[in-house]
């Protein structure tokens, strides 16, 4: 009877060591599971860092884009008037010509026989010609026979020259100064009339075409200044608006503009596709900020604006031994014997003066003040015109703001940031370099 009380007393603390071994485990669990969640939830994430710029009025230069193609003002493919035999050929791809130079003879030498034929002719009729004048003069030739003379005179004089423009088509010349490109013919090539031969472009002036909106065609005048470019953001070349299409065409509302455009160091080409920027007149006070500053999102677009954050509160004292109470200091004081009250005293008077007196020139020091926390504000803001890198901003910050240019990947309202405006995103990698 005596061993069976003692196994269920043990097994009963058996079961109760298990008991609070398990309760330990869960209650451990728990409370470590409810202190990660508290931790990451009072976790403040570190500050995200971004370049900002700050928004100013400046002076804006509006003007009117497009895309436009070069053509040469006076360019041409040459063609053969007659048929023929490639006899010579008088010039080689990307040469200079005067206006008039020889490029292409043909072979003439039919045609050159039949002029020295006719010219033979002329010479007899000419002699026949004089004879009847001074007949006519004696009286002894009627007038029939001298106007005889004189036709047959004339239609050869015109034979003669029938022959010389005909030998003429057997020359291709340059109409005008310029540079010719690459040959499509050859030596003893049999050329029907019509057949291109080489293209001659005058390249020291260049014509632009292109078209805008017939909604922007109040803005457009004629000898208004025009900027091209090639590409990369750049527009190197100035040029003027010669030539605006009086009709608009119904089908694509679109006018056609024509502008021209000096080209001394020969980059454009004929053909090219170049941007174009028609600049109007300057305004100022406009605000305007880098377009890798402004977001859009099915919402509407917005930039994020960096401000101070509120100031925290005052945090509680650090929990520690409570301080005495005014009322408890003189109980303790007079439970003190006054000897060993009196040199603490004395010591705690002294220490002040002595450290007054050693150094009097030299101020107390403050602590530094910590900076202010800066933090981001989302603002819906209006865009604008578009200009050389920049969008204006019609409604939504004001002149002073600072804006973040760069760095916007996963930012979100109310985030902490830091400010590094090392490197500016509205210019290339290459000025900052040399720049640096």
């Amino acid at each position: 009877m005596f061993k069976r009380i003692i196994q269920i007393i043990v097994i009963a603390l058996v079961l109760l060591v298990l008991a609070v071994v398990c309760g330990g485990i869960v209650g451990f669990n728990f409370l470590r599971d409810n202190g990660i969640k508290q931790y990451f939830a009072t976790m403040k994430p570190p500050a995200a860092t971004v370049s900002t710029t700050i928004v100013k009025p400046s002076s804006w230069t509006p003007g009117v884009e497009a895309i436009g193609t070069v053509s040469a003002v006076r360019g041409v493919d040459l063609t053969v008037e007659t048929a023929g035999i490639v006899r010579e050929i008088l010039f080689h791809a990307n040469q200079k010509v005067a206006d008039g130079a020889v490029l292409l003879q043909l072979d003439d030498a039919v045609e050159r026989a039949d002029l020295e034929a006719t010219k033979a002719q002329v010479a007899v009729v000419q002699t026949a010609l004089e004879r009847a004048i001074e007949l006519q003069k004696r009286g002894v030739n009627p007038e029939a026979t001298l106007d005889t003379a004189r036709a047959t005179a004339t239609a050869t004089q015109a034979q003669v020259a029938k022959l010389q423009a005909v030998l003429d088509q057997k020359r291709l010349t340059a109409p005008f100064s310029g540079t010719v490109g690459i040959p499509k013919i050859d030596l003893g090539q049999y050329l029907a009339p019509g057949t291109a031969v080489v293209t001659l472009q005058d390249l020291d002036t260049m014509r632009v075409d292109f078209s805008v909106p017939e909604q922007q065609l109040p803005l457009l005048k004629i000898d208004q200044t025009v900027r091209l470019g090639i590409g990369g953001g750049e527009m190197p070349f100035a040029g003027r608006i010669r030539g605006i299409d009086p009709k608009i065409d119904p089908a694509s509302r679109l006018v056609t503009i024509r502008a021209e455009v000096a080209n001394t160091e020969g980059k454009l080409t004929p053909g090219q596709f170049v941007q174009v920027r028609v600049e109007l007149p300057e305004e100022n006070n406009v605000l305007a900020v880098p377009q890798t500053a402004l977001t859009s999102s099915l919402y509407g677009d917005f930039v994020f604006v960096v401000r101070p954050a509120k100031a925290a509160e005052a945090a509680p004292a650090p929990a520690g031994k409570p301080e005495e109470k005014p009322a408890d200091k003189p109980a303790a004081d007079a439970a003190k014997p006054a000897d060993a009250m009196k040199p603490a005293a004395e010591g705690a008077a002294a220490k002040p003066a002595d450290k007054a007196a050693a150094d009097p020139a030299k101020p107390a020091t403050e602590a530094p003040k910590p900076e202010p926390e800066l933090v981001l504000s989302q603002v819906f803001v209006k865009p604008g015109r578009r200009n050389n890198g920049m969008v204006e901003v019609l409604e939504g910050i004001a002149s002073g703001d600072e804006v973040v240019t760069a760095g916007q990947n996963r930012l979100y309202n109310g985030m902490s940031v830091a400010v590094d405006n090392t490197i500016d995103p509205t210019k290339s990698a290459n000025n900052q370099a040399a720049q640096q």
